[in-house]
């Protein structure tokens, strides 16, 4: 499941063959106009101020989180008349002359809407109980996209790039382009290749109702008709979680569906877990905390990252019992 967890994931190995080029292109150049010129003069935040921009700053791109460079590149494309009058202004407009080239400005706006699309996906991939079925879903309707982006590129059709339509140069370039996104497109279906060997196991978990009991292996087709015609089990499974749903079957009954559903549901995104422990740890980890041992950080991190609730009537009376001996 690494293919979907972390920062360690596929949004990050997967990078290079894609996006390496915007990377050291675009960053090493424009972005260090922003980073290195504008923002290292004390008083450039003023002369943003004094500009009718409806933006006063500039976003930092973090390299651990690479799809934020997404929204870097478009506030950079909304600010770069500002950009450019600034360093007219600042006699720094000769050292940067990709901000007055069209093919350069063309391949730029392309990105802004690439990684838009992506950032989307990323989106998509992010929050709490995201299981493996879900993501996959959205990796495979992300992959159909590429497709359709590809095609509709191929002739000259940018209805899905907003930012890209715009340009002048953008039918003339519309061929290598099409070949990003081809490139694109290869790349995730070989990082989530592995996916597809356990996909029909994902749609019978994910939608045991309205899977053919013939398809399903034969362990599993008996259960699959119990199941489907149990009216109980319907309405459970419309009204519960998945996880909650499985968990509610009768063991005696069901006792390979239950099994089959928990090798898929252990398969989920940690990344929003991650998360929130670490913001968890870093918050308590303040200096003011100083004295916070091990063992209280582990509870602490337990109690706030957990979705379980303690039943505090029991342990008020165990409390009270235990009181009570002595």
């Amino acid at each position: 499941m690494s293919a979907c967890q972390g920062y360690g994931s596929w949004r990050v190995k997967g990078r290079h063959k894609f996006t390496g080029l915007f990377r050291f292109y675009l960053l090493s150049e424009l972005c260090r106009i922003l980073f290195e010129r504008i923002q290292i003069l004390c008083w450039g935040h003023l002369q943003y101020a004094e500009t009718d921009a409806d933006h006063q700053d500039l976003l930092y791109h973090s390299r651990v989180r690479w799809l934020s460079l997404g929204k870097v590149f478009q506030r950079v494309w909304e600010l770069k008349e500002e950009i450019r009058s600034f360093l007219e202004l600042m006699g720094k407009s000769d050292e940067f002359p990709e901000l007055s080239d069209t093919n350069w400005l063309c391949d730029f706006a392309f990105a802004v809407d690439i990684f838009s699309h992506m950032n989307e996906l990323n989106v998509k991939l992010q929050g709490k109980d995201q299981f493996v079925h879900d993501m996959y879903t959205n990796v495979k309707a992300f992959k159909s996209k590429l497709v359709l982006f590809s095609r509709q590129m191929s002739n000259k059709s940018f209805a899905h790039f907003p930012t890209l339509a715009v340009q002048k140069e953008a039918a003339r370039c519309a061929k290598k382009y099409c070949k990003s996104l081809d490139d694109l497109h290869r790349e995730f279906c070989r990082r989530f290749c592995d996916f597809e060997k356990i996909e029909k196991s994902l749609q019978l978990v994910s939608w045991p109702l309205s899977q053919d009991p013939e398809s399903a292996p034969q362990e599993l087709q008996l259960e699959l008709i119990d199941l489907q015609s149990d009216s109980v089990s319907k309405q459970k499974f419309k009204s519960l979680k998945l996880n909650d749903f499985y968990a509610s079957l009768n063991e005696t009954t069901f006792p390979n569906l239950r099994r089959t559903a928990q090798k898929m549901l252990v398969l989920f995104g940690s990344t929003y877990v991650c998360e929130q422990t670490f913001s968890v740890m870093k918050i308590n980890k303040a200096h003011h905390r100083s004295k916070l041992t091990d063992q209280h950080l582990r509870s602490v991190l337990r109690i706030a990252t957990t979705k379980l609730t303690p039943d505090f009537d029991a342990l008020a009376k165990k409390g009270d019992q235990q009181h009570c001996s002595h």
